[in-house]
């Protein structure tokens, strides 16, 4: 679990929001606006969840009876939904989750909750995407794993550059699946397939 030594309260964080409005130039106290900041600071509770949990405890356990099954687990098309660090503005895509397993296996619901307890937290992409591999190596022990994530970014989209459409593709490989070849291709053909 990553957390911060000093959570502000509830109540620090909506005059938070509050002075947020003000800065904009709005009003506060006007009726659209007045439950406005203990709305923000729940969903922003909802979408940091990252920070409650330690994604890997996801991957505990495992199932050792594969009938000798050696071949990629590839899960596809997970929703990513997280917030760019540098803007707090939210970023979103899908993840391609994939491993060589040596001799155990894990549900794949666990995937996508790995790939979730990592997204609801300040990120950037590329850490993102390594950090779901590292999960993978460093808990199933696996011959190799494979995450692609492509998404899109609101900091491109909405401000700045205002490049709509346009979408970040992060990769990360471990073992197997970054140094053979053949396993390599087979993943990326997999994922696009």
């Amino acid at each position: 679990m990553t957390t911060s030594p000093k959570r502000p309260s509830q109540a620090q964080a909506e005059a938070a929001v509050r002075t947020l409005i003000e800065w904009a130039g709005d009003d506060p106290d006007r009726e659209g606006l007045l439950e406005t900041p203990a709305r923000v600071a729940r969903s922003y509770k909802e979408l940091f969840a990252g920070y409650e949990t330690d994604p890997k405890d996801y991957l505990a356990r495992t199932f050792e009876e594969v009938a000798g099954y050696d071949e990629l687990v590839i899960l596809k098309d997970i929703r990513v939904v997280s917030f760019c660090e540098h803007h707090m503005l939210p970023f979103l895509g899908i993840a391609h989750v994939g491993y060589l397993p040596s001799d155990r296996v894990v549900g794949i619901s666990k995937l996508a909750r790995v790939v979730h307890g990592f997204a609801r937290r300040l990120q950037i992409q590329e850490k993102l995407t390594a950090e779901i591999a590292g999960a993978i190596q460093d808990i199933l022990a696996p011959k190799g794993v494979g995450v692609v994530i492509v998404s899109e970014h609101s900091c491109m989209t909405m401000r700045g550059v205002n490049t709509p459409g346009s979408r970040l593709t992060t990769s990360h490989l471990l073992g197997e699946v970054r140094d053979d070849p053949r396993t390599r291709q087979e993943f990326f053909d997999l994922v696009r397939g």
